[in-house]
């Protein structure tokens, strides 16, 4: 996916690196697989903002993607490559022979026309879901399933892929993008190939604006707040604020969040990689 570089005709284009959108086909989302999205503004259930740096932004309409490719057996021909205001890879939308039409991440590479199976004996090509158990060892697979039948959990952002190194006992061996190698049972599905818009990180919004129609607002550094309303607050001139903690307290570098009871600790085998380590 190309990115173009805008001309700095306004201050918003002058340092501006957009999409060039080379791969989408179409800009009229398929209206029978479209869904109301109702945004809260960080608000809870009685009005009070308890998430801050939330509001406004455009009013979208959520895509229903089929993460669970439970149609097995039967082939999907490629209509349309999308936008997704919702995520940030591209979607595909593809129609079955018995005439549904259902919306897939698109993997890198997929073109219109194409055809794409699910389930056993399925060849291992991009587009195609298949069990842990029958892809071939070293293969770049996205949309990991954690539990069988749940629906695609893991590798679902925009230019991500997992390597699928081993396989022992009932569990599969997969290294994610986070450099987590972790085990998930055989009988989970994945996709083959590296999900869509690959050059995503490399765009630049330009300007404030844009971050304010993506539903972001201001985010006020704590060592500009006072004392009371932040733990790095206060201080003569332009003090330092200690150690990065958040508005709670909680270090905001280093320390592991991560529930050391968790269940599903025991099956991973190495760890994500630090900050340190990268």
């Amino acid at each position: 996916m190309p990115v173009k570089k805008y001309n700095p005709i306004t201050a918003g284009t002058r340092f501006r690196i957009g999409n060039a959108f080379t791969e989408i086909t179409t800009d009229t989302p398929e209206k029978s697989l479209l869904a109301p999205i109702k945004k809260s503004g960080g608000r809870n259930h009685s009005g009070k903002r308890t998430v801050r740096q939330r509001g406004g932004g455009h009013k979208r309409r959520y895509r229903i993607i089929d993460f669970k490719r439970d149609k097995e057996g039967m082939p999907a021909t490629v209509k349309t490559i999308e936008y997704d205001p919702n995520r940030t890879a591209y979607i595909a939308l593809v129609e079955y022979q018995d005439g549904e039409k259902r919306y897939m991440i698109a993997p890198n590479g997929l073109q219109v026309g194409a055809t794409i199976v699910t389930g056993e004996g399925a060849a291992p090509n991009v587009g195609n879901t298949l069990y842990l158990r029958d892809i071939p060892l070293g293969s770049a697979i996205y949309a990991i399933e954690m539990q069988p039948g749940r629906g695609a959990a893991l590798v679902r952002s925009a230019g991500t892929s997992a390597i699928l190194s081993g396989r022992e006992g009932k569990y599969a061996i997969v290294k994610l993008p986070s450099g987590e190698v972790r085990r998930i049972l055989l009988t989970c599905k994945a996709t083959i190939g590296t999900t869509s818009n690959p050059d995503h990180a490399l765009q630049v919004l330009g300007k404030a604006g844009r971050k304010r129609w993506l539903g972001k607002r201001p985010r006020v550094r704590g060592v500009a707040m006072n004392p009371v309303d932040h733990p790095m607050g206060g201080g003569e001139g332009r003090a330092s604020g200690g150690h990065p903690v958040s508005r709670t307290g909680i270090f905001a570098k280093g320390q592991k969040t991560r529930n050391k009871k968790k269940a599903s600790s025991k099956l991973i085998i190495s760890k994500r990689k630090s900050r340190k380590q990268s």
